[in-house]
Parts: C-alpha cells; structure tokens; sequence
C-alpha cells in the first residue's frame, strides 16, 4: 500500500475531523498535555517523529499484550478506556485530533492508570505508514465527524480513500465497528462498504444494528443522540 501524502508535502489530506482545539484548557489540563502525553504517545507514529514510516509492532509496546485495538477519534476517551480495563490482553490505540478530548482522557488516565493504552493526539491517518499488515485485531470509528453538506461527503472517513488502508492494517476475521446516529451516514457506510470486498457486513436483521455491541459501554456523544430522539446504529463489519 502506498503512502499517504504527508501534509508537510505541502499537499494537504482532506480533513476528516474538525475543529483541533476547542474552549481554553484550564491549568491542569494543559499540565497534563506537557507532562504525561509524551509517555502514553507511541514513539514513531508521529510523522515528524518518523519520516522514513519504519514500522511499529503495536503489541509489543506493552508486555502481555497479545493483539492491538484502534480506536479512531475517542473524543474524550469513555470508550477508550473501558474497553482497555476489560481487555487487558489488548492494546489500545486511540487517535484523537481535537486538543480537548485529548485533555480529557489523560485526565481519566490521572485518575485510573492503565498499562495498555497509548494515545495519539493527531490524524489516524498516521497509523497507515506505520502499521504493518495485519496490525489490529478491532477497530472501533464511534460517532464521527457526519460531515452532513453534499460537498463535504469526501470528508468523511469511511470512504474509498481510507478503506483499502483499513483492509491492509486489518488482521484476517477482524471487527471494524462503525457507530453513528446519522441516516445518512449509515447509507454512505453501507454504499461504500459495498466496494471494499475485503469486508463482509455481519448484520442479518434490523436487531444486529440497532443494538449496542455486547460489550459496548455507552459514550457522551450516544447519551447526547438519544435525548435528541436520534436512534443511535451499530454497524459491524469482518475483515473477510
């Protein structure tokens, strides 16, 4: 798989998230920007960090982990840090480029250490140079930028750009769940899911993805949807 181009190329990606940076950090979130991100971050996967994209072993960042996770775009880490508490057999990866959401995970990170979680404050596109085939065994895209205006669709990060590098960084029989409370988003999923041969949808009744996955504790932004009257959807699909 080629390589994305960098934005320091002076050939920008086309964003798929929003806003970096959002109401101003208080002291002790930015304490915690400055002294504990540098020891949860994953040496290398920053491209500044690694420009010739050498490749990193996940699993072997902490001992007794046996696969790796990737969570993309944790927001502010709920999900994040549940799943890594009960798998502690798994590493978890999380990416996440609005400074705030960041703050807020270490925060919960200050308060309730884990070994198995590692952070990125930055574009999960980065992962894709630095992850051999075969790197994740889940990975999780919960509630992301909906992007709703026509002209923006090609931001969104389910699509024909990113899904080839998905399927690579993909093991044989993984799980990407793709949560949203968005229609339109659920159709622009499923119609680009249909060109990527490489994953298969296991959903066999409505049931499958109006249902929370069996694991699945619960984020702000799904509390949020449904006080709207926003029917939150599931969706599951295996790496074939």
């Amino acid at each position: 798989m080629g390589k994305l181009t960098p934005r320091e190329d002076g050939a920008p990606w086309r964003n798929f998230y929003g806003r970096r940076r959002g109401k101003t950090l208080r002291k002790g979130q930015k304490s915690l920007l400055e002294e504990r991100l540098e020891a949860l971050s994953v040496p290398g996967l920053a491209w500044a960090e690694n420009p010739e994209r050498r490749l990193i072993d996940f699993r072997a960042l902490e001992p007794g982990c046996v696969e790796a996770w990737l969570e993309v775009g944790f927001g502010g880490g709920e999900h994040l840090l549940a799943m890594a508490r009960a798998n502690p057999s798994a590493l978890l990866l999380g990416c996440e480029p609005f400074r705030n959401g960041v703050a807020m995970c270490l925060a919960a990170l200050e308060a309730s250490p884990l070994q198995n979680v590692r952070v990125h404050e930055g574009d999960a596109r980065e992962v894709f140079d630095v992850a051999p085939d075969a790197a994740f065994s889940r990975i999780f895209v919960n509630y992301p930028d909906p992007w709703p205006k026509k002209r923006h669709h090609r931001r969104r990060f389910i699509g024909p750009e990113t899904l080839p590098h998905l399927a690579r960084i993909a093991a044989p029989g993984a799980r990407l769940h793709v949560a949203t409370d968005i229609p339109d988003y659920v159709r622009h999923v499923l119609e680009a899911m249909r060109a990527a041969p490489e994953f298969r949808w296991t959903a066999e009744g409505p049931e499958d993805w109006r249902r929370p996955w069996a694991d699945w504790p619960g984020t702000r932004y799904e509390a949020k949807a449904l006080a709207e009257g926003r029917p939150p959807h599931y969706l599951t699909f295996v790496r074939v």
